[in-house]
C-alpha cells in the first residue's frame, strides 16, 4: 500500500525543469494574442507569433518570428528565421532566414543568409563567417552593449 500511494503522488506530480532539461532541447512559444513589450533572454529556443516590442537575446538558440508576429528591437541569435514583421538590427551567429512574404527593415550581422523570393528587406548586411558566437554569453553581450553607450 506505501509503494502504491508513492507512486501516486510522483505520477501526480508535475515534471520539474532543470536547467540541463531546458538548455538541451526545451522551447517556449508566444501566441498570437499576445501584445508584448520588454525584453526577453532565454536559453531555449523560441517561436514568436506575438507583437513584441523591445529586445530578444537568446544566445546560442534559435527565434522563429512567425507569419503573424511583428517585432519590433533588436534580435540576437545563434538562428534567426523570420516568416513575420520584424523592424530592427538582426544578429544571428549561423543562419538568417527572411521567408517569402516577410519583411524586414535593419542591419544584419550572420554566417550564412537566405532570402526567398517575395521578401522584402532593407538595410544593410554583413557577412560574418568567423567562430565569434555573437550573444552565447548573455553577461558578455550586456557589458560590450554598454561598452558602447558610454
Amino acid at each position: 500500500m506505501e509503494t502504491n500511494k508513492n507512486a501516486q503522488t510522483t505520477s501526480s506530480t508535475p515534471p520539474v525543469r532543470s536547467a540541463s532539461n531546458v538548455s538541451s532541447g526545451g522551447s517556449s512559444f508566444l501566441g498570437p494574442s499576445l501584445r508584448i513589450k520588454g525584453e526577453i533572454t532565454g536559453n531555449e529556443d523560441l517561436r514568436l507569433e506575438s507583437n513584441f516590442e523591445g529586445s530578444i537575446s537568446l544566445g546560442g538558440f534559435r527565434l522563429t518570428v512567425g507569419a503573424s508576429s511583428r517585432v519590433d528591437g533588436e534580435i540576437v541569435a545563434r538562428e534567426v528565421i523570420i516568416a513575420g514583421e520584424v523592424t530592427g538590427n538582426i544578429s544571428a551567429r549561423d543562419r538568417l532566414e527572411i521567408k517569402n512574404g516577410s519583411s524586414v527593415a535593419g542591419d544584419l550581422s550572420t554566417a550564412r543568409i537566405l532570402i526567398e523570393d517575395g521578401a522584402y528587406f532593407k538595410g544593410a548586411i554583413e557577412i560574418d563567417s568567423s567562430n565569434t558566437q555573437v550573444g552565447a554569453d548573455l553577461d558578455s553581450l550586456l557589458g560590450n552593449a554598454n561598452e558602447k553607450l558610454h
